[in-house]
């Protein structure tokens, strides 16, 4: 599903994670190496006409999302406590040739030869949003799918 069905289905969640991904501009961006171990990477998300997209250069990730589809996106995360909380996005990352998002001039990618980069956008199969109340010693998880739709659960944690 689309970043726009998120914000349809959970308009507190995307506005939550929208606020993660833009409050530093970077995410991490797991992908599946050749060898089946996971890699982590810097990306910077972008949130386009209802659509979340990054770009890659020619690269490793690149070789793995070609390879696999599958990714996990995770805000970035200020300090230690977490205390802002986490926003992660689980889906497929799926090449556009879109226009508008080739050259969307916010994006670094806007100003490098094509061939040089591709851009993807996320296919969501679960958004999660984790906040930490350290005092009380309470996880909060809020998520959302599209066949599951929106949940909320709330533990306690040592």
């Amino acid at each position: 599903m689309s970043w726009q069905a998120l914000e349809a289905d959970a308009p507190e969640l995307a506005r939550e994670g929208r606020a993660r991904f833009e409050s530093t501009g970077v995410a991490l961006l797991g992908t599946i190496r050749v060898d089946g171990t996971p890699r982590i990477s810097p990306v910077e998300p972008f949130l386009f006409d209802g659509r979340l997209v990054f770009g890659v250069l020619t690269s490793p990730k690149w070789d793995d999302i070609r390879r696999d589809p599958r990714v996990a996106l995770h805000s970035s995360v200020r300090d230690g406590s977490g205390s802002e909380g986490e926003f992660k996005v689980y889906g497929r990352a799926v090449a556009t040739d879109d226009p508008a998002l080739i050259t969307y001039a916010d994006a670094w990618w806007s100003s490098r030869p094509r061939e040089k980069f591709e851009v993807y956008e996320v296919e969501i199969s679960e958004a999660v949003l984790v906040a930490w109340d350290a005092e009380f010693d309470k996880m909060r998880t809020r998520s959302w799918a599209p066949r599951a739709g929106a949940r909320e659960n709330v533990r306690s944690y040592p």
